[in-house]
């Protein structure tokens, strides 16, 4: 078995996840390796879900448990260009895993459910933020939400990897694919509750990866 104490830590508190333990671990490993790779994440869902996108988009995007300084170099080049605000800009700015909410522009999402089709707010999104070595992650509760679906399909055409966060059955979305995270739960506010504690540890472990000293 994986040896990883956020893991220990989140299958002591959740037991019912202890069989997506390696799931979870592998899950954060592709992650690691797409960011190693100079890729970002592309995040959707909707309601709750989309909530879920939002929250762990910010978690990656700035500092969540760990120090993320940026490196001297940057630091330099902002003093650089201002020595009074760039030295504040410096010490105060923290290294950033990008990560985009697709959910988040709600100017973007309102104008192509209007002029093209409600169901294409993210897949279309997909289509101008997507780069091979991209991560699509879709949360839906029932893997079966159409909106989260066209995404999958359409980031499989574009070569990204996509990974799915969904409740027991894994729905539609479990067929477009390439890693599954499943809690073992049904019901929709059950299966949200268990979602959140697996994206913080997701975000832990990468954020261990890239940042513990």
């Amino acid at each position: 078995m994986i040896k990883d104490k956020t893991l220990d830590l989140l299958c002591d508190r959740y037991p019912s996840l202890l069989a997506l333990r390696s799931t979870i671990y592998d899950a954060a490993a592709m992650i690691i390796e797409c960011y190693s790779g100079g890729g970002k994440l592309l995040i959707c869902g909707n309601g709750g879900s989309s909530t879920d996108a939002d929250h762990f988009a910010a978690e990656l995007m700035k500092s969540f448990e760990s120090q993320r300084p940026l490196d001297e170099s940057l630091k330099n080049r902002l003093y650089e260009i201002s020595a009074t605000r760039g030295r504040w800009l410096g010490n105060m700015l923290e290294h950033s895993l990008p990560a985009i909410s697709l959910p988040a522009n709600t100017a973007l999402v309102t104008a192509i459910s209007n002029d093209i089709d409600p169901t294409l707010i993210y897949a279309q999104q997909v289509i101008g933020y997507g780069e091979e070595g991209d991560i699509l992650i879709g949360i839906s509760t029932s893997g079966n939400s159409r909106n989260v679906v066209d995404a999958c399909i359409t980031a499989k055409a574009l070569n990204l990897n996509v990974m799915g966060i969904t409740g027991k059955t894994g729905g539609k979305m479990k067929q477009y694919c390439d890693l599954l995270v499943n809690v073992p739960e049904t019901r929709t506010a059950w299966v949200q509750e268990l979602h959140l504690p697996v994206l913080h540890a997701i975000c832990l472990i990468v954020e261990n990866h890239f940042y513990s000293k």
